[in-house]
């Protein structure tokens, strides 16, 4: 009996960015910094936009980037309608969700940059949760295009202390909050890849904060002050 091939069909569809331009006094003004915000698991761009807005609306252009895979969330007694929700990463063939991840990434720096709307020789991406491990993987595989990563309770590349040479070393400086409640990645964990990242990152701040699995709200003054920090480097 023969046995059935694996064919493979190339389509185009729409991913989604929301974009925030500070608005400006002055009769030219300076490019901002670009600031890519990705959301968790089951969030989505609007959600990730209104906290990147929350800790500076002022000294960043902000695209808050939407998951390229879109799941059902059921009705719940808090949430009585059927709801949607997006993620970065499919276990199905999940170098090919990579792949797609990074060329959203450079697609928006290359637009925001020929439109001139933001600086993009000074990038920064913030995550949360799985988008953790996406932005790490971005910035160091493309370490010329990314200045700086905020990573919040999430994780970092399953292949990190395996794949010698595959990421960049000393270009990436990074920021990583954590929550002394989490129940997916615990203080430990985090700790731990903090000290793994300092293998190949030109610096790595580690903040703990008392909270759950969630973006602590004592987090926003620091992630704020850390951006800013980083500009002035």
């Amino acid at each position: 009996m023969a046995e059935s091939i694996e064919r493979q069909i190339e389509q185009t569809f729409p991913c989604y960015y929301d974009l925030y331009v500070p608005e400006s006094d002055a009769p030219k003004p300076l490019l901002k910094p670009l600031l890519i915000a990705m959301h968790g698991y089951g969030g989505d761009k609007r959600s990730m936009m209104k906290l990147a807005r929350r800790i500076n609306d002022k000294d960043f252009v902000i695209a808050a980037l939407q998951g390229p895979h879109q799941h059902l969330v059921m009705p719940t007694k808090e949430s009585p309608k059927l709801g949607y929700g997006f993620g970065w990463l499919s276990n199905f063939k999940p170098e090919e969700s990579v792949a797609l991840h990074h060329r959203l990434v450079n697609q928006i720096i290359d637009e925001l940059g020929a439109s001139g709307q933001a600086d993009t020789s000074r990038v920064f991406l913030m995550g949360f949760s799985q988008a953790c491990g996406v932005s790490f993987r971005y910035a160091f595989t493309h370490a010329d295009r990314v200045q700086g990563v905020v990573a919040i309770c999430g994780g970092i590349p399953g292949d990190w202390n395996e794949s010698e040479g595959k990421y960049a070393s000393g270009k990436i400086d990074v920021l990583f909050i954590a929550a002394e409640r989490d129940e997916f990645y615990t203080p430990d964990q985090m700790r731990e890849r903090a000290e793994a990242l300092k293998s190949r990152a030109r610096s790595v701040e580690l903040r703990l904060f008392d909270a759950k699995h969630e973006v602590p709200r004592d987090s926003y003054s620091v992630i704020d002050e850390w951006l800013k920090d980083q500009l002035n480097k």
